[in-house]
C-alpha cells in the first residue's frame, strides 16, 4: 500500500467519533441490568441521604419532604409485600398489554406488511421519496413492521424505478428511525411514555394524569417537518453522492406474485370494512350529549380518555378483516393465536418493565426524586433560567440525544431521566407534557 493508499484509508475525526461511541455503547451492560444496578445505587444513596437529614420543601405544596432510607426495616417490609402490585400498576404496563393485543394480531395478520407495501407502489414515481419517508414515520405505529418490511422495500422500488437502491434504503431508515417519535395516530409508544411520564409527575402532585394523548397534536404536527427534510436531504445530499460514487449493477426486481397482491388487496378491503365499523360505532358512542362516550356537562373528555381501548378496536378490527380477506385468518383459533404471539414477542420488555417500575417505585419512596427536583429547580431559579422554558427545553432534547448515542431503548431511558427531569421542570412551571414532548424529539432524531 502506497502512502496516498494510507491516507486514504485513514478515518476521520468524525468516523473516530462515532467509532468511539459505538465502542462505548457496546459496552454497557442490558437496560435491565442498568436498573439492577441504579436500584442498588438508589437504596445506598438513600441511606446517606436518610443519615445526614436532607430535607427540603416542596414549593408545590408547601410540604416538608424528607430522604428516606431504603433500608429501613418498614421500606424493606414494604418492598416484599407490594412487590407484585409495583409491577402491575406501573402505568405503562396495562396501556401496553391492552394496545400489544390489537396491533399484534394486527402485525402477525401482515396488515402492517401489506399497508405499507400498498402505499408505497401506489404513488408516482416524483413523490416517490417522500412517500417513502412518509411511511417509515408512520410505521412506528406497526411496531417493528417499518424495519423488517419498508426498509428493503424501499430499495427494491428505488432500484425498479433505475434509482439507486441504497438511495431508497437510506430514504426509508431516515423516516423509520430518525421519525421516530411523529404521527398522526396514536401509538404504542405513546402510552408508555405518558405512563411514565405520570408517575414521575405525581411526585410533585399526586393528582397530576398524563393522558394517552399528550403530545398527539404537537407529534402530528411534526410529521410534514420530518417527512420534507428527509425527503430534501435524501434527493439532495444523499442520491447525488451515491450516484458520484462507484456504479451499481441494477438487479431485476423479484417477480410479482399475483395471487398473494390480490390476497394482500382483498385483505386490505375487509380491513378498510373493519376500521370504518369501528369509527362508526366510535361516532354512534359519543355523538349525542349523554352518549357513553360524552361526559355528563356534554365534554368528550371521556372520549379522549377511552383511546387506549379506541386503539385496541381499530387494531383488532383491522387485523382480524385484514387476515379473513387475505386468508391468514381461517378461525377464531387462528386469531388467538396471532394476537398470543404479537404479546409474546414483548416477553423481552415486560422483563424491563418489572425492574423499572420496581426502580421507579423505590425512587419515590426514598424521595430521591422529590428531592433532586427541588435542588435541581432552585439551581436552576438562581442561574435565572425560571423564565426560559426554550432553553430548559432544549437542554432536554440535547440530554435525551446524548443518551441516545449509549442506550437504544427510548423507553429505558425516560424510566431513568422522567423521575428527575418531569417534577423537576414542573417546579419551574413547564408543563410534564411539553418536558416529554422535548424527550422524544431529541431521542428520534439521534437515532
Amino acid at each position: 500500500m502506497n502512502d496516498a493508499d494510507k491516507g486514504a484509508a485513514k478515518p476521520g475525526r468524525l468516523l473516530r467519533f462515532l467509532n468511539s461511541i459505538e465502542t462505548a455503547g457496546n459496552k454497557l451492560p442490558d437496560p435491565v441490568t442498568l436498573f439492577i444496578i441504579s436500584i442498588a445505587i438508589v437504596m445506598v444513596l438513600s441511606a446517606i441521604l436518610a443519615g445526614h437529614g436532607t430535607s427540603a420543601i416542596n414549593p408545590a405544596t408547601g410540604e416538608a419532604v424528607a430522604a428516606v432510607s431504603l433500608f429501613d426495616a418498614a421500606q424493606i417490609r414494604r418492598l416484599f409485600v407490594e412487590l407484585p402490585l409495583i409491577l402491575t400498576s406501573f402505568p405503562p404496563l396495562g396501556i401496553v398489554l391492552v394496545v400489544i393485543i390489537g396491533s399484534g394480531l394486527a402485525e402477525r395478520a401482515g396488515f402492517f406488511a401489506a399497508a405499507l407495501k400498498g402505499l408505497v407502489r401506489a404513488v408516482p414515481k416524483p413523490l416517490m421519496t417522500l412517500t417513502i419517508v412518509f411511511a417509515g414515520v408512520q410505521a412506528n405505529i406497526a411496531s417493528d413492521a417499518g424495519y423488517v418490511v419498508l426498509i428493503p422495500l424501499a430499495a427494491v422500488v428505488f432500484a425498479s424505478s433505475g434509482r439507486h437502491p441504497v438511495a431508497g434504503l437510506s430514504a426509508a431508515f431516515a423516516g423509520v428511525a430518525g421519525g421516530f417519535a411523529a404521527n398522526f395516530a396514536i401509538t404504542p409508544g405513546d402510552g408508555i411514555l405518558s405512563g411514565m411520564t405520570q408517575a414521575a409527575a405525581q411526585l410533585i402532585d399526586k393528582s397530576y394524569t398524563v393522558e394517552i394523548t399528550a403530545n398527539w397534536y404537537f407529534l402530528a404536527a411534526i410529521v410534514p417537518v420530518y417527512v420534507i427534510v428527509g425527503t430534501l436531504v435524501c434527493e439532495w445530499i444523499v442520491e447525488p453522492r451515491l450516484n458520484a460514487g462507484a456504479k451499481w449493477v441494477p438487479v431485476a426486481p423479484p417477480p410479482l406474485d399475483v395471487d398473494q397482491d390480490r390476497r394482500e388487496a382483498r385483505g386490505l378491503r375487509f380491513a378498510g370494512v373493519g376500521f370504518l365499523l369501528v369509527l362508526a360505532l366510535v361516532a354512534l358512542l359519543a355523538w349525542e350529549p349523554g352518549s357513553p362516550l360524552r361526559g355528563d356537562d356534554g365534554s368528550f373528555d371521556p372520549l379522549f380518555k377511552s383511546m387506549v381501548a379506541i386503539m385496541f378496536l381499530v387494531f383488532l378490527a383491522c387485523g382480524i378483516g385484514y387476515g379473513v380477506g387475505a386468508g391468514s385468518i381461517k378461525s377464531d383459533k387462528d386469531a388467538v393465536v396471532l394476537a398470543g404471539k404479537g404479546v409474546g414477542e414483548i416477553s423481552a420488555y415486560l422483563v424491563l418493565v418489572f425492574f423499572a417500575s420496581v426502580f421507579v417505585a423505590l425512587f419515590g419512596w426514598s424521595h430521591m426524586g422529590s428531592l433532586l427536583a427541588i435542588s435541581g429547580a432552585e439551581t436552576l431559579k438562581s442561574a435565572g433560567l425560571e423564565g426560559a422554558p426554550v432553553i430548559l427545553l432544549v437542554a432536554v432534547i440535547l440530554l435525551a440525544m446524548g443518551c441516545d448515542l449509549l442506550i437504544g431503548s427510548a423507553s429505558a431511558k425516560w424510566a431513568i431521566l422522567s423521575p428527575i427531569l418531569v417534577p423537576m421542570l414542573m417546579l419551574l412551571g413547564i408543563a410534564p407534557e411539553a418536558t416529554q414532548a422535548a424527550y422524544r424529539v431529541g431521542d428520534s432524531t439521534t437515532n
